[in-house]
């Protein structure tokens, strides 16, 4: 496995592990967050440019499309680059009215969180498992 792909699956799934959980353990904070956010064009903005250089940066650095774990890492940076271009192009009234009333069910919460709480995990575990090809 390259170095690149294990840093950044290390990177990529403590990352996603810290932040679902601490939307999970905050949830009414969460979606009042979430709110305000959806609703303010300035911070979506700010949103959507960081969003779209984290997602270039990730598929610039690392486009491989061989292997279960850089398949992996290689998917979520195309996704926060389109996530990116979408909030940009003001995608975002749209999706944020649907992600908000999704958020307000209890159940539907924690499932929103799940897919990425469970990438984290894979993706921490097989950056720690795996070693670098010299």
């Amino acid at each position: 496995m390259s170095s690149r792909t294990i840093f950044l699956s290390r990177l990529i799934g403590l990352f996603l592990i810290l932040v679902v959980l601490s939307l999970a353990v905050h949830k009414q904070a969460t979606v009042d967050l979430l709110t305000g956010l959806f609703h303010s064009p300035e911070m979506m903005f700010v949103l959507s440019i960081t969003t779209l250089a984290a997602g270039l940066a990730m598929v610039l650095a690392h486009n491989i499309w061989s292997g279960a774990q850089a398949v992996v890492v290689t998917l979520v940076g195309w996704l926060t680059l389109i996530k990116g271009l979408l909030y940009l192009l003001q995608f975002h009234e749209m999706v944020g009215e649907c992600i908000l009333s999704w958020l307000h069910h209890p159940l539907v919460f924690y499932l929103w969180l799940t897919p990425s709480l469970l990438i984290g995990i894979y993706l921490t575990y097989e950056g720690f498992r795996s070693k670098p090809v010299s």
